[in-house]
């Protein structure tokens, strides 16, 4: 327990600091410093489409559900893998099947998030960066023309870390929640068997 605990304190400032990464990623774009509009337009991209809010908050749901190093790995190796694939649709690199990817990714990752599957850590982790993947390509290929891609990566990175971590808080708060029914249904049935006896 002390160790999911120290996990779960370092999550947000890991992932604050990918918010960094893009920054550095598009530097070829000349920008010395990220903002205006593309920056208002990328924190908006991912709140535009179903699809794109409901994965993201599922790898955190799920990254919640299996808990231990999960609980930092998924949510950080999606905004990673994510930012990769922004750099490809940027640079011209097409990528096969991105919209059918990302269609699949909201309905193995719900179901993967609703029900608690368990994988191994690897393949969870290679999952969720394929999914990512495709999700970066399709932001990284709706860069409005002539933008500026620094400012509009970190938009919508800065988003993807905020909509895990929602998927997080509420994965924990059911977890905990979870946890005092069954310790409550446990003292009640001790109870009863202390009275039972007597």
């Amino acid at each position: 327990m002390h160790h999911s605990r120290t996990h779960v304190r370092f999550i947000p400032g890991l992932l604050t600091l990918l918010l960094l990464a893009p920054v550095a990623s598009f530097a070829h774009t000349g920008v010395s410093s990220p903002g205006g509009p593309d920056l208002i337009a990328g924190l908006l991209h991912p709140f535009t489409g179903l699809d794109h809010l409901l994965a993201m908050m599922a790898v955190g749901l799920w990254a919640a559900r299996l808990g231990k190093s999960a609980t930092w790995l998924l949510p950080t190796l999606f905004p990673v893998v994510m930012a990769i694939g922004a750099g490809l649709a940027l640079r011209g690199i097409g990528l096969p099947m991105v919209e059918a990817m990302i269609t699949i990714s909201v309905i193995v990752l719900g179901v993967l998030a609703l029900a608690g599957i368990r994988l191994p850590l690897v393949l969870s982790g290679a999952l969720v960066s394929l999914f990512a993947l495709a999700h970066g390509h399709a932001h990284g290929a709706e860069l409005p023309a002539g933008g500026d891609a620094a400012a509009f990566a970190v938009g919508f990175i800065g988003s993807t870390v905020v909509l895990h971590l929602i998927g997080l808080f509420f994965g924990m708060y059911a977890q905990r929640r979870t946890r005092l029914k069954l310790n409550t249904s446990g003292a009640e049935l001790n109870n009863q068997s202390a009275i039972a006896s007597d």
